[in-house]
């Protein structure tokens, strides 16, 4: 493991060696947590939606369906750029390329999405992304976390630790609406006191 978060080169080099490179758009895996993430929102309609981490806009696509106004960011500029033609057709999607937490709205939201992003950051970053996320987060808003459990040797942190920090995180801020868990994924989702 590593003390430092993954940079946005990392990505970029991927998306530009495969535009997709964890097969999104094609892998059944993926097709199955995605129809399991949207199952797991509570409400059937957000206000302010914001993605962390939305890569191609597979995830996205879908989410918008149930936000009246979303945005979604990432590091990759080349992942973005698939995600915006992907989207183009859904004028309630906002995207910005944004580092986050060393760069993050100023905004609040009912939903924010965290979805096979936290275990690319090192723990002061995902410390500091708990906070910022927690803060941005109206009272009675969502967040929905849902992470890869494998073992990925360049990742500084797992899935499983993500999940576990921000249960411990949440103990007194939030508490838990949604835990499942496969032998391949988690997915939590909280809702602010």
């Amino acid at each position: 493991m590593t003390n430092q978060s993954l940079p946005p080169t990392y990505f970029d080099k991927l998306y530009a060696a495969d535009p997709d490179p964890w097969d999104f758009e094609t892998s059944e895996y993926e097709a199955q947590k995605y129809a399991a993430t949207i199952a797991a929102l509570p409400n059937t309609r957000y206000q302010s939606a914001f993605e962390i981490g939305g890569s191609i806009g597979v995830l996205t696509e879908q989410l918008a369906g149930y936000c009246d106004s979303l945005l979604s960011v990432d590091i990759s500029t080349i992942a973005q750029a698939t995600a915006i033609q992907r989207c183009q057709h859904l004028p309630h999607v906002r995207f910005q390329i944004m580092n986050v937490p060393h760069e993050y709205p100023n905004a609040s939201f009912d939903l924010v999405v965290l979805s096979e992003v936290g275990y690319y950051w090192c723990w002061d970053d995902f410390k500091q992304s708990q906070t910022r996320i927690f803060d941005s987060l109206l009272p009675g808003g969502h967040l929905l976390l849902v992470h890869w459990l494998h073992e990925a040797i360049d990742y500084p942190l797992r899935g499983h630790q993500v999940h576990d920090a921000f249960q411990e995180f949440a103990e007194s801020r939030m508490h838990q609406r949604v835990s499942q868990r496969t032998q391949d994924y988690r997915l939590d989702v909280y809702e602010k006191r």
